[in-house]
């Protein structure tokens, strides 16, 4: 079987196609043609997962899923959310200007509790050739934000999000236990075995 990860991130997609194993094709977007800057305008991580994926499937009818990832505050009412990789603003993803602007948003707040989440919106054709069927996952890691900027590795807000139960923060952590814990492999890893499962 194939089906569409609506990415072109090498490091997505070789975390998805390790954890499916040989079950399946994963086609990035460069994979089936699709070099369209899809539109992300939904309100919620939900919608824009839901919005790449649909674009995927209304113009290349194949099985399709995407995610959305957002930083949720507990302090800042739930900001910067939808908006956390255009945070501070501007063209493209300046992840220190956001985590400057957060860390100067929650100055000597006391309440630093934060969590990451990562949806991911599947649509798998079905038999009578109709509307496709839409089923979504969830993966979430509680934490919360430092006050400074510790460790070198990682991306986005890493460097000032240390998650419940670890002393250091994503970036100091490391990719090899960030990506055991992250929430996007939390998501993922529901997603295979759904996928898996299905095909028993």
């Amino acid at each position: 079987m194939r089906i569409v990860f609506a990415t072109n991130n090498e490091h997505k997609l070789d975390e998805v196609r390790r954890m499916l194993g040989g079950s399946m094709e994963v086609l990035s977007l460069a994979d089936i043609g699709c070099h369209a800057d899809i539109p992300e305008t939904g309100a919620t991580l939900e919608e824009n997962a839901l919005q790449k994926a649909r674009y995927v499937y209304d113009n290349y009818g194949l099985s399709v899923f995407a995610d959305d990832t957002g930083l949720e505050v507990d302090a800042l009412g739930g900001a910067p959310g939808v908006m956390s990789a255009r945070y501070a603003g501007g063209k493209g993803h300046d992840s220190e200007a956001n985590m400057a602007k957060l860390l100067a948003e929650l100055g000597e707040n006391n309440n630093r509790r934060a969590r990451f989440r990562t949806v991911i919106a599947l649509l798998e054709k079905t038999d009578g050739g109709g509307e496709p069927r839409l089923t979504a996952f969830e993966g979430v890691v509680e934490g919360e934000i430092t006050r400074r900027r510790s460790g070198s590795a990682g991306f986005g807000y890493d460097p000032v999000f240390r998650p419940d139960g670890y002393a250091e923060t994503f970036a100091a952590l490391g990719p090899e236990v960030k990506n055991s814990i992250s929430h996007r492999a939390r998501a993922v890893k529901k997603l295979a075995d759904y996928l898996l499962s299905a095909r028993r």
